[in-house]
This record gives C-alpha cells, structure tokens and sequence, in this order.
C-alpha cells in the first residue's frame, strides 16, 4: 500500500466544501475520511474532480460499456472481485458520449485480462477498454490522469 499509485489514489476525496478547499490551496493536500470514501463505494461515483486528475470509486455488478478516453489515462486499482477485462482490438457501435469520450457496444480482437483483489491495470489515452465479466461486487479505485 505504499506504491506511488496507491498514494495518487488515497491523495483524492470528495468535492470539498469552500473551508476545506481553503486548506486545499494552502497546503495541497485532500484528506478524504473512511465514511465518505464508504458512502461513494456503495454505489459508484467520483471522489474527487481537478484540472489535473479525478478519483472515482467504482463499483461494478455487471459489465460495462467500452470506453475510450481521448485525454485522460486511467489507473485502476482493484479492491474486490474479480473481472474480465478488454483492452485494445476495435470497438464496436461506437457513439461520442461527451467531449473527448467515446462509448462502443463490445471490443473485438482485444487482450483479455483477468484482473482481481490488488491489481493494479494503467490504461493510456486513447486505448479501448471494457469490463466485459464481472464476477461482483467489483469495488476499485480509478484516478484519470489527464495530458
């Protein structure tokens, strides 16, 4: 738990209200208590939005969507569960889902991976992915590195 990713992961917290994003701006650091990291898990959500980076809690029942992030390069770190996940290879029915975000309906030709508790997976820019089985509740963290 003292890798530097686990560290960029722990670093974030929820949106923060104006006192403590005065303490933001005078130290730089974001300390985010168990109680509210619990509450973001137990559905799924952001944690934490800057110019530079996001955290998300992410909490998986099924599979998902293929995405694929134009700027942003994703750090995943598994919690709980396991999944089958799909990078690369071409993605299929793809619709823009928001600047710089592309969604498709499956990935064909990918590299499948089984991702479970303590792995860690660095998606680039720019790279299909997709959670293709989940084998659930799959609880990870996501921090979207932007270029």
């Amino acid at each position: 738990m003292n890798s530097k990713v686990l560290c960029g992961v722990f670093a974030g917290g929820l949106l923060l209200g104006a006192l403590a994003a005065e303490h933001v701006r005078d130290t730089g650091v974001i300390h985010l208590g168990h109680e509210q990291v619990a509450a973001a898990f137990a559905t799924g959500g952001p944690l934490l939005a800057t110019n530079n980076f996001k955290v998300q809690a992410g909490h998986r029942t099924g599979p998902g969507e293929v995405e694929i992030h134009e700027s942003d390069t994703d750090v995943f770190y598994v919690l709980e569960g396991s999944a089958t996940f799909v990078t690369g290879g071409k993605a299929i029915e793809t619709r823009i889902t928001g600047p710089g975000e592309t969604r498709a309906k499956e990935i064909r030709g990918g590299v499948e991976r089984h991702l479970s508790r303590g792995d860690v997976i660095v998606i680039p820019n720019g790279v299909a992915h997709w959670f293709k089985e989940v084998n659930g509740p799959l609880l990870y963290y996501v921090v979207k590195v932007s270029k």
